[in-house]
């Protein structure tokens, strides 16, 4: 191994192993490859993709609400559906709104979900636990949006919401025993 110490280059007599032995040790974590191979990491990558192509599709979504409904929040846009007409500046409608809040909720709850899941996929959860989290995340988050969408009526939409940030703050708790050995 080449080792650099005050800008002079020099080999030392170390192996790979001795050193992955001891910053294991150090750090107590699993090691990195036996990680990024786990199941765990694989349930995570497949559900984070899930929630975030949903996530995605919110804005097409959103931008077939505002030309069916004709409500534009740009005035320049509004020559998308009225070439000729002289143009009509909406700013508000309803089921536009409506989409559009789903689609901020997701923005929300998505991204601390996906950043979470990752620290707490990195240490080395039981595969079983972390695979029903993930599951029941996502779920969440497909039930929300179909009851902010359609609407359901409550409490549909605020159960789905909840469940979703108890996941979160489950992780993240998890997270935190796991770092301060609480």
């Amino acid at each position: 191994m080449w080792i650099a110490f005050a800008g002079a280059v020099t080999t030392q007599n170390v192996s790979d192993s001795e050193i992955r032995a001891t910053s294991r040790e150090a750090s107590n974590m699993p090691e990195l490859t036996a990680i990024v191979d786990s199941e765990v990491i694989t349930a995570y990558a497949t559900y984070v993709v899930i929630v975030v192509l949903k996530m995605m599709l919110m804005a097409p979504l959103t931008s077939y609400y505002r030309m069916k409904k004709k409500v534009f929040a740009n005035l320049e846009d509004t020559k998308l559906a009225h070439p000729v007409e002289e143009p009509k500046f909406v700013r508000v409608d309803p089921d536009v709104e409506r989409v559009r809040r789903c689609h901020q909720n997701d923005l929300e709850n998505v991204v601390p979900f996906v950043l979470v899941g990752l620290l707490y996929s990195l240490t080395g959860p039981d595969a079983a636990t972390a695979i029903t989290y993930f599951r029941v995340f996502a779920a969440s988050r497909l039930c929300h949006t179909v009851a902010y969408v359609l609407p359901l009526p409550q409490p549909s939409r605020a159960l789905s919401w909840l469940t979703g940030l108890v996941v979160t703050c489950c992780m993240a708790y998890r997270v935190l025993l796991h770092n301060f050995r609480l």
